[in-house]
């Protein structure tokens, strides 16, 4: 007789609309080797509740759809990240599913909406564009991290603009950035 496996835990309130860092969708895909399988099975239950149940939120430009299909193979992969990929090419004009805001272009922060604190200056200019969607939604959904540490920073500040960044593997992220920056 085969063990029950435990459904993935339903997405918070919250959560049921987010931002989804492509971070989330490699280390799904197992294209992280820093990351514990427990990481690995977390970022995968997520993207799955949220196929199965919830809404991301996208820029009209498809910037991030681009950086998605790049940094993945949505079309023959067989990660859980290419499979959430396809279900993003699947209903991206399914406004009950995908929600897609306009990004306007700011010479100097990137965006518009990306908050223009100092705090920020050194954010990475290529993770700004998940930022700048959170902040132009009018319900300014959550990002999703996976392991990338250098959000850890910038989390607090991104706060005092309503924007939640929630750490789907805390405890490791908290460890990559104690390594990397001995903080």
């Amino acid at each position: 007789m085969k063990p029950s496996v435990a459904p993935p835990p339903a997405l918070p309130p919250f959560a049921e609309l987010c931002v989804v860092d492509t971070n989330v969708i490699l280390v799904a895909n197992g294209q992280h080797p820093a990351v514990s399988e427990a990481c690995v099975h977390t970022c995968r239950d997520w993207l799955s509740q949220i196929m199965a149940h919830g809404r991301i939120a996208l820029d009209d430009g498809f910037e991030i759809l681009h950086e998605y299909r790049h940094k993945t193979d949505p079309h023959t992969g067989q990660g859980a990240g290419d499979a959430f990929v396809r279900w993003v090419l699947h209903h991206v004009n399914d406004a009950a599913r995908c929600e897609r805001v306009h990004l306007e272009a700011d010479p100097v922060w990137g965006y518009r909406h990306f908050p223009h604190d100092e705090r920020l200056w050194s954010f990475d200019p290529a993770d700004r564009k998940f930022v700048a969607v959170a902040c132009s939604h009018p319900q300014r959904p959550p990002i999703l991290q996976a392991a990338d540490s250098k959000w850890v920073d910038w989390a607090p500040c991104l706060a005092e603009f309503g924007v939640a960044v929630h750490f789907l593997c805390d405890c490791e992220v908290h460890q990559f950035h104690l390594h990397k920056f001995g903080r």
